[in-house]
């Protein structure tokens, strides 16, 4: 009986040292294996630069000239069926939409695409007091939206 009672704690021990033994090894690898996150915060403070150039343009302001484009949109951010060729490098003044940052913000998109068609087509160098005419049709899950500019034509004739 003794030999049983002795027997029985051994194996009761082994199955204890097995099961630590598990259970150690276990949190070794949820430890190791475990999704991380990390997020390195940099101290910033805005840079106030201003740069000035003493140049003048002499620009020949010519006839009325518009471009028009439009883009459809889908769930707020999926564009699609519009232009691929923009103007760069032009504030079209106004707000944009809060997407405007991450590059999604449609209304922006279409104005350059505009733009670019109402330079392009009329040989233009730039469009002297550029209006623009915003158009969005919103069905909650699809919007269409249509941007038409007016303004001059505008060629550069010198810098100085």
């Amino acid at each position: 009986m003794q030999q049983q009672i002795c027997l029985h704690f051994k194996v009761r021990k082994q199955f204890l040292n097995t099961l630590l033994k598990f259970l150690a090894l276990s949190t070794i690898i949820a430890t190791a294996s475990g999704c991380v996150s990390y997020n390195n915060s940099q101290p910033s403070s805005p840079i106030d630069s201003t740069v000035k150039a003493d140049l003048k343009a002499d620009i020949a302001v010519g006839d009325a000239i518009s471009g028009q484009s439009s883009v459809n949109v889908l769930f707020g951010f999926l564009k699609f069926g519009g232009d691929s060729q923009f103007a760069d490098g032009v504030s079209y003044g106004g707000q944009s939409g809060g997407l405007g940052s991450l590059g999604l913000d449609p209304v922006s998109a279409v104005k350059s695409a505009a733009a670019y068609k109402a330079v392009k087509s009329s040989g233009a160098d730039l469009i002297v007091a550029p209006r623009y005419e915003v158009s969005e049709e919103n069905y909650f899950i699809f919007k269409k939206v249509s941007v038409t500019v007016k303004g001059n034509k505008g060629n550069i004739r010198s810098i100085r």
